[in-house]
């Protein structure tokens, strides 16, 4: 996907990028690169595989998703910035926050910030376990969102604590989707949450398998979740 594919489709969903964004995708594309000579930050480094598998897919949760409100975003793991810093530069509106258990990717995503220019974007080093047990942080976000990082057992654990009662978790996940919801049924429900909406589709060009899981938050997570660190993923709540 080059720089005039990934500006057409957007367009045909609705979504229109200005000369100066699509200036940010570039930049953001040059220092993914130049840092991922120092730091593992992706496997992906060829620019139409970076505007396909990275930028355009962070941005397919908002074709089924209403982002141009004033909302608050917490990206729970996202590494070099996925999904929400893409979602970010094509809504500038959204206050976004990141937290990622790595120092290195936390130092990448503040200067990527910075030379972006980019507004209410905070960056928060710290595990997703004790990060939703902060008092100041429990259950203040709009949206929680997460793409591939651990099974939908195992996020909902560390993303469902950190959504507001009516707000919602956004999971973003390839194939499989049907599986992990179907698993991760007793987990969700325990935590607040509820499936509203599951959407499949192909990721354009590779025609690969991608789900969007529309989680809505409807009750207080008990107080317990989520759980020490490391804790979720060895024992999923079943």
């Amino acid at each position: 996907m080059d720089t005039i594919e990934f500006k057409s489709m957007l367009e045909e969903k609705g979504i229109t990028l200005s000369p100066s964004q699509l200036e940010q995708f570039e930049r953001y594309y040059e220092l993914l690169i130049e840092w991922n000579e120092k730091i593992n930050l992706t496997a992906i480094t060829d620019k139409p595989d970076v505007y396909l598998k990275h930028f355009y897919d962070s941005i397919t949760s908002a074709f089924h998703f209403d982002f141009s409100k004033d909302l608050s975003i917490c990206d729970v793991g996202a590494g070099a910035g996925f999904p929400s810093i893409p979602l970010k530069i094509c809504f500038p509106n959204l206050k976004v926050s990141i937290v990622d258990s790595l120092q290195k990717r936390i130092s990448f995503l503040t200067l990527l910030a910075n030379e972006l220019k980019l507004d209410n974007v905070t960056f928060y080093h710290d595990r997703a376990e004790t990060f939703g047990q902060r008092p100041e942080i429990r259950e203040s976000y709009d949206i929680v969102m997460a793409r591939a990082v651990a099974r939908l057992s195992v996020l909902s654990e560390l993303c469902l604590p950190l959504a507001k009662v009516s707000g919602t978790f956004i999971a973003m996940k390839a194939s499989a989707a049907a599986d992990e919801i179907e698993e991760g049924k007793k987990a969700i429900s325990i935590l607040g949450g509820q499936v509203s909406e599951i959407k499949h589709f192909l990721l354009p060009k590779e025609e690969s398998d991608r789900n969007i899981i529309l989680i809505n938050k409807i009750k207080t997570t008990p107080k317990k979740y989520p759980r020490k660190p490391g804790t979720p993923n060895r024992s999923p709540i079943k």
